[in-house]
């Protein structure tokens, strides 16, 4: 490897491993074009998965003079199991994991097998929120026209508009209430809060903190923190990953070691795994808080889940399993027990898996998923922390009775409004690309 592991992965989406272009001052190195020129980056990325790819002694063999870009050479290096490395422009990437935002409306959406859309979040002060669209309301038309319509005849991204600022269209969408709301919204710039809500609940007679964990991105810090502080007290935590894909491993341990408190600090949080090339790069993170300050210093933690939480989703849940009970609450995640240095490649960011993680007594490779104690599906009954939520009520029938609650009957309302776990994890498993699930406009 190129640089130092641990000054990296404590810090995933930094990427101080650097690659590519060079600089007109080294004798030995040919002009920047010639590096830089489609046949340069496949010469150097073929290098690059030779030597750090975590799967590099179980490639395909491939002649690299036979690939014109290097998306085209991954397509042709990744193993099976590999349905996690992808490229990214560097736009894309200070775009997503650095600026932390988007042009657009301020939306997640997901889409129902009869072609209906529904809101599954909304960001802060987004052009979204401030028309009053919320967490289950349903879109119904778009300029006046049915969303049904424009989604059967192939029309609905263009209706809603290119992801630039300054777009107009007109919305109309549907409370859980039946209410339709019109509403002339404008993309902006969004900026994309990590923490989608922070709620505290009384619960037998317990109090119970309830956050919402979206990503971890460079904001995800401050955000956390200012969760914790609103949470400052509660005998019990549940934390929401249902729809968290992962990010900045420093953060899913914050959110852990913030939760566990003196419980876990200290102690072992994750081990990283190199290939056999780079083995001498291993090494242990401990759990610590990074930019936190309050921690509860609980003994439980309830995690929400679904097929669409993953990677260091998931390393919060594996991490803090040896030290605290760790009750999971939802669908089996997504199976991502690997993670990615960004490696520069000129304008490009190659997020190859090169290391796997094992939590402190070994126990990784869950690529089928961390499966829940307690079973629950994802339901749009309401805003976050809506009572009627089947994931809360079955946090909140744990925590009283410390069993997971009988089965329950989904009402045909409720069934719209439902995405159910195998077709959830169809949709959110990633491909070649991030965050594909998330819908967001």
């Amino acid at each position: 490897m190129k640089t130092s592991a641990k000054l990296v992965l404590t810090s995933l989406a930094s990427c101080l491993a650097l690659a590519g272009c060079g600089s007109d001052s080294d004798a030995n190195v040919g002009p920047i074009v010639d590096q830089c020129s489609a046949r340069g980056q496949v010469g150097t990325f073929y290098e690059y998965m030779q030597d750090d790819y975590l799967w590099n002694e179980d490639m395909p063999s491939v002649n690299p003079d036979n690939y014109n870009n290097i998306y085209d050479l991954l397509e042709a290096l990744v193993v099976p199991e590999d349905r996690y490395s992808f490229i990214l422009t560097e736009e894309e990437y200070q775009s997503r994991f650095v600026d932390a935002e988007y042009a657009g409306f301020g939306f997640s959406s997901r889409l129902t097998l009869d072609d209906r859309i529904f809101i599954n979040y909304v960001y802060a002060g987004s052009p979204a929120e401030i028309a009053g669209i919320k967490r289950s309301d349903e879109l119904t038309h778009i300029d006046g026209e049915s969303v049904q319509t424009l989604i059967q005849e192939n029309r609905y991204q263009e209706a809603l508009g290119g992801s630039e600022t300054g777009v107009s269209v007109e919305l109309t969408w549907r409370d859980v209430d039946g209410i339709s709301y019109t509403d002339v919204l404008t993309k902006e710039i969004v900026e994309t809060n990590t923490v989608l809500a922070t709620e505290r609940f009384l619960i037998d007679g317990k109090e119970v903190g309830y956050y919402v964990l979206n990503s971890f991105i460079n904001r995800t810090g401050d955000d956390l923190n200012s969760a914790y502080d609103q949470l400052v007290g509660v005998e019990e935590l549940v934390i929401d990953l249902r729809y968290n894909g992962g990010g900045l491993t420093r953060y899913a341990n914050q959110a852990s070691t913030q939760a566990a408190g003196d419980t876990v600090i200290g102690e072992v949080f994750t081990k990283y795994l190199f290939n056999a090339n780079n083995s001498e790069s291993n090494f242990i993170e401990q759990f610590q808080l990074y930019d936190g300050i309050q921690q509860l210093n609980l003994n439980r933690v309830y995690i929400l889940t679904t097929g669409a939480s993953c990677s260091s989703s998931e390393l919060i849940i594996n991490s803090l399993d040896p030290y605290v009970e760790v009750v999971v609450i939802g669908q089996p995640t997504c199976g991502k027990p690997v993670g990615q240095i960004p490696e520069l490649i000129c304008d490009k960011r190659a997020f190859v898996v090169n290391f796997e993680t094992v939590n402190a007594i070994d126990e990784g490779r869950y690529y089928d998923g961390l499966a829940p104690n307690c079973s629950a599906d994802d339901v749009l009954v309401g805003d976050w922390g809506d009572q009627n939520d089947p994931m809360l009520q079955a946090a909140a029938y744990h925590i009283t009775f410390g069993q997971c609650q009988p089965t329950a009957t989904t009402s045909d309302k409720d069934t719209v409004r439902s995405l159910s776990g195998s077709q959830l994890k169809e949709q959110s498993r990633p491909t070649k690309l991030p965050d594909l699930w998330r819908q967001e406009h």
